[in-house]
C-alpha cells in the first residue's frame, strides 16, 4: 500500500471515530436530557465531519487487515455512570480530531485548520456540558455525606451510597497529604461507580489530581475566585457560611452551593457558635442555588430544620457513626423528599 493510501485509511478511521463518538454524546443529550442545545451541537459537528469525509479516504479502508479491531482494554468493556462514559466519548472525539488534524495536513491544509478549530470547540462543548450534568446532579441531592477519619471509612461510604446517597465530601484535616490523596482516589472512584458526586473539602489540588467533581471551601481557605480559576467552570464549588455577609461573598465569589450553618453545636466545628434560625430563614430567602443546613442534625431534630426554611441537609456523626448508615441514609432520605 503506498503512503498516500495509507494516510487516507488513517484519516476515514479517525473520521468515522470522530463522528461516532459524538453520535454517543448526542444521544444522550437529545434523548436522555432533552437538551436541544448540545444535542445540535453535537449534530452540527458530526456534519462538519461528514462533508470531509471523502470518497478516496473510505476507499482506503481496510477492516480486515486492521491490526487494532482485536485490541480492548477492561475500561472500555464497562463504564461507572453517564459521566464516565460522556468523558470517554469527548476524550474519544478530541484524539481523533488531532491525529485528523496532523495527518491532514500531509494531503489538505485546510481540512488540518478545521479539525483544529473543531476540536477547540469541542473542548468547549466538553466544559460546558459536564459542568452542567454537574450542577444538574446537584440540584438533585438533597442529603449531602460529609465524611469523618475511620478504619470503616470506605465501608460506611458505599453503605450510604447503595442506600441512594449522591453526593459526598471527603473531609481530613490531620491526616498526611499522601494519605489523603489515596483515601481522595478510593472515595472518588467509589462514589463514580455509583453515579454519586464527590467534593474534595478544601484541598483544590487533590480534587484536581482524582478527579472529583469539586472542592467545598471554609472562609480560611483559598478565595473563591482563585479556586474558581484552578477548577475551571465545569467544577462544584461549595462554601460555608454562617451570616448574611459570608453568604454575599459566596453569591460574588460564584459558589454553586453553601453551607448554611452550624445549626446546632456540633463538634465538627468547635468553638463555633450555631448561626441561628434566622439566618436560616435568611438564606432560604436569599440563596437561589442549592444550600444545605449543616451543623448537629440527626434523624431525631431534621423535621424542625425542614420546617425552619431548609430542603436539604448536611451530616457528619448521623450517618458516620450510626450502627447501620445504610437504614439511617434511607431514613434521611424520606424525610428530605420532595413533595
Amino acid at each position: 500500500m503506498e503512503t498516500t493510501a495509507r494516510i487516507y485509511r488513517i484519516l476515514d478511521a479517525n473520521l468515522d471515530r470522530a463522528r461516532e463518538g459524538l453520535r454517543v454524546i448526542e444521544e444522550w443529550y437529545r434523548l436522555g436530557l432533552n437538551a436541544s442545545h448540545w444535542a445540535e451541537l453535537c449534530k452540527d459537528y458530526r456534519q462538519e465531519l461528514a462533508r470531509w469525509h471523502r470518497p478516496e479516504f473510505r476507499a482506503a479502508r481496510d477492516t480486515v487487515n486492521d491490526v487494532g479491531t482485536g485490541m480492548t482494554h477492561p475500561q472500555e468493556v464497562t463504564k461507572t455512570d453517564v459521566q464516565a462514559l460522556l468523558q470517554a466519548n469527548f476524550g474519544r472525539v478530541q484524539e481523533a480530531l488531532r491525529v485528523l488534524e496532523e495527518y491532514a495536513k500531509l494531503v489538505d491544509g485546510g481540512m488540518a485548520q478545521a479539525m483544529k478549530q473543531l476540536r477547540y470547540r469541542v473542548y468547549e462543548l466538553e466544559t460546558a456540558a459536564m459542568g452542567q450534568e454537574r450542577r444538574r446532579q446537584l440540584e438533585q441531592a438533597y442529603l449531602y455525606l460529609i465524611t469523618m477519619p475511620g478504619p470503616q471509612l470506605l465501608e460506611i461510604v458505599e453503605s450510604a451510597l447503595q442506600a441512594g446517597l449522591s453526593l459526598v465530601q471527603y473531609r481530613d484535616k490531620d491526616a498526611p497529604d499522601g494519605q489523603r490523596y489515596d483515601i481522595a482516589k478510593q472515595l472518588c472512584e467509589l462514589c463514580h461507580r455509583y453515579g454519586a458526586l464527590f467534593i474534595v473539602n478544601d484541598r483544590v489540588d487533590i480534587a484536581l489530581a482524582v478527579g472529583a467533581d469539586g472542592v467545598h471551601l471554609g472562609q480560611q481557605d483559598l478565595p473563591l475566585p482563585v479556586a474558581r480559576r484552578l477548577l475551571g467552570p465545569e467544577r462544584l464549588l461549595g462554601c460555608s457560611t454562617t451570616n448574611p455577609s459570608e453568604l454575599q461573598r459566596a453569591i460574588d465569589g460564584g459558589a454553586d452551593y453553601i453551607g448554611v450553618g452550624p445549626v446546632y453545636a456540633t463538634p465538627t466545628k468547635a468553638g463555633k457558635p450555631p448561626a441561628g434560625w434566622d439566618y436560616v430563614a435568611y438564606a432560604a430567602r436569599t440563596w437561589t442555588k442549592p444550600w444545605f443546613a449543616i451543623g448537629g442534625i440527626d434523624l431525631d431534630n431534621c423535621g424542625d430544620v425542614l420546617a425552619a426554611g431548609a430542603q436539604r441537609v448536611a451530616v457528619v456523626r448521623a450517618i458516620m457513626t450510626a450502627a447501620n448508615p445504610g437504614d439511617v441514609t434511607q431514613q434521611f432520605l424520606q424525610k428530605l423528599q420532595p413533595a
